[in-house]
């Protein structure tokens, strides 16, 4: 199995690629780092240029012979599978945006690099949080759950009584940084699973249209085979957390309150002193415009799915017109001099309803 990903994943083909620094680089600092879902390839061009233009000027004109447009196509190319290449709707230019294999293998990269210090409180205490809830929303004992909750209520009301009584418990700087880092760390792992979910919705689409192409049976029976996979998949793991996730984000109270939350928390010291990215400020938003660029492609594929049906739809009815119009020239053919003999029999005069 590890031999073939060596062989064929676009990730581990990056990797080992002869300009692999220049392709992760140029690939982070264009989509990854200012979380641009598509570019247009005028645009990508003119970046990939000027990128170009300086290594040249370090490391001579034969470091990079080709043009910028030719190693794009390179990269789109289906040996490499770093890119995406496509026409959008409305659009006769040619745009691009990054394949899942390919950002998956850029965390990979920026995971290697030294970082401060690792936290671990943190994270263990998000594996007790987790732990805790999937044991408290799968227990079915109401006596079970109410003794949980009066524990969290006894909790609760003690730590009313310390703060009432001038004990207040603060986080460290330490742990500040720390909790920091790891929200930082889960907020971009958050943004790059939006172009694995899109990927698995065009993977469907493309599977739905290969058995439309092949389809030999029933239309009805296709219809329902083709709904079923789409129901599938909407009650999939995958698709519930999406909904989840996509309902809660949704909500104007959750956005003010993410924002209130996000300004609090950069603008204490410790956080301040990392220098954070001023982006985190907005990073519910850019989980919002990547959330609906999932939606847009769902709908888009959907759109498609019903005008290749509808085109599949006619192509049925011109053959059914066809066979009618045949039957009709026969008959007049045979108008004037009838065939002797029984011309057609009828097994039965009604239909039997079940």
């Amino acid at each position: 199995m590890v031999d073939a990903l060596r062989r064929q994943h676009p990730a581990w083909r990056l990797l080992v690629a002869d300009h692999a620094p220049l392709i992760a680089s140029f690939l982070q600092r264009t989509f990854v780092e200012p979380n641009v879902r598509v570019m247009a390839q005028s645009a990508l061009v003119e970046a990939l240029e000027d990128t170009l233009f300086g290594l040249r000027e370090q490391l001579g004109e034969q470091a990079f012979p080709k043009s910028a447009n030719e190693y794009l196509n390179d990269w789109a190319a289906l040996e490499r599978g770093w890119l995406r290449k496509f026409y959008p709707p409305g659009s006769d230019e040619v745009h691009f945006d990054l394949t899942p294999a390919t950002e998956r293998a850029l965390s990979w990269l920026a995971s290697l690099t030294d970082r401060a210090f690792v936290g671990t409180e943190s994270r263990l205490l998000t594996l007790f949080d987790l732990l805790q809830q999937m044991r408290q929303g799968s227990e079915t004992d109401p006596q079970a759950r109410v003794r949980e909750l009066h524990k969290r209520r006894d909790a609760i009301d003690d730590d009313i009584a310390r703060v009432l009584a001038g004990n207040m418990p603060l986080l460290d700087d330490t742990a500040l940084r720390e909790r920091f880092m790891h929200f930082t760390a889960l907020a971009r792992e958050l943004l790059t699973d939006f172009r694995e979910v899109e990927h698995n919705f065009r993977s469907l689409d493309r599977s739905v249209r290969e058995r439309i192409a092949l389809w030999q049976g029933a239309k009805g029976a296709l219809l329902q085979a083709i709904l079923g996979e789409r129901d599938a998949i909407a009650e999939s793991d995958q698709g519930k957390s999406f909904r989840a996730f996509w309902d809660f984000l949704m909500s104007q109270s959750r956005q003010d309150e993410l924002t209130q939350l996000l300004e609090d928390v950069m603008a204490l010291p410790p956080v301040a002193g990392l220098q954070p990215d001023p982006r985190l400020r907005r990073v519910h938003y850019d989980w919002l415009d990547a959330g609906e660029h999932a939606q847009a492609t769902v709908a888009l594929l959907s759109q498609q799915l019903r005008r290749f049906l509808d085109d599949q739809a006619w192509l049925e009815n011109r053959r059914i017109m066809d066979i009618v119009r045949s039957i009709e020239a026969r008959a007049l053919g045979v108008r004037d001099q009838m065939p002797p003999g029984d011309f057609m029999t009828i097994d039965e005069q009604s239909a039997s309803v079940t």
